[in-house]
């Protein structure tokens, strides 16, 4: 049987990740000189409420080959006979790579690693397909295959509150060179099939209207999921305004991880999508 691995920042609730046998491996924060495991020893609510006071701007870390291939282990022991190990894009962290690294080195079971090309549930998506197709007795071909088509037609969308996070973490400004310094501006951040890409507004009006423009223009929409940075109420405001654009079902409304909400910030508001 097949089996999936993810890391911590695919943003599945907990209970579907329990439900399909996902295996889940946490990213690191770093505050300070105390490391964290991500969604082990730290709450996303005490991240975000403490972030703007935190002395030193968190860092944040992959998680090693041992942690891979003890993972990989855990799973063969409980019978699977391969396993599909699926991660945030390789533009925005180096988890993936560590990923094919492990692969390359461990032989008791075969291991293919994908790069989702995504963050948040935009890799999510894919996790949750690839874990219900294995359940079903689907191919390993099979599932990328089908993974391959989902990655195409997925986006994932935010606004952010302020650039003033973008600017202490300083990591993820390599990925959004077109940002600039200014901080009163909006930064919309958008990931598509790989390519992190950015745009800047001048107000939060204009900010979820660009985010509306986005939605209109994938649309129709075949499934949705509101995320957020410690916002669930401006999310469901939010989804209030957009109910016309959307499937009868919301899948999801998630409070991001604190891996990339080190980058963000609190107050962020988006989607992830899946075109028709």
């Amino acid at each position: 049987m097949i089996r999936i691995v993810t890391d911590s920042t695919c943003d599945l609730p907990s209970d579907v990740i329990s439900e399909l046998g996902i295996t889940v491996i946490p990213m690191f924060i770093n505050i300070d000189d105390q490391s964290y495991q991500d969604g082990v020893d730290i709450t996303r609510q005490a991240f975000y409420t403490n972030l703007p006071a935190y002395k030193h701007h968190p860092t944040t870390g992959t998680p090693g080959i041992n942690a891979f291939h003890q993972a990989y282990d855990q799973l063969a022991n409980q019978g699977a006979t391969a396993i599909l190990s699926i991660h945030i894009s390789e533009s925005l962290s180096a988890t993936v790579q560590v990923a094919r690294q492990a692969a390359e080195h461990y032989h008791r079971i075969p291991v293919t690693v994908r790069d989702g090309g995504q963050l948040s549930l935009g890799t999510g998506f894919q996790v949750e397909v690839a874990a219900r197709m294995a359940l079903q007795g689907k191919s390993m071909n099979e599932i990328l295959n089908a993974l391959i088509d989902l990655g195409s037609r997925t986006l994932v969308a935010a606004a952010l509150d302020t650039l003033e996070f973008l600017r202490r973490s300083g990591r993820m400004n390599k990925a959004l060179t077109g940002i600039g310094s200014l901080l009163q501006l909006k930064p919309i951040l958008t990931m598509k099939k790989g390519k992190p890409e950015s745009a800047r507004v001048r107000t939060a009006a204009k900010a979820e209207a660009k985010l509306i423009e986005l939605l209109k223009a994938h649309a129709p929409i075949e499934k949705f999921a509101l995320v957020h940075t410690n916002a669930a109420e401006k999310a469901e405001a939010f989804r209030q305004r957009i109910a016309g654009l959307l499937p009868d079902e919301i899948v999801y409304s998630m409070d991001i991880t604190p891996v990339i909400g080190a980058h963000i910030g609190p107050g962020a508001v988006g989607f992830a999508i899946i075109s028709k």
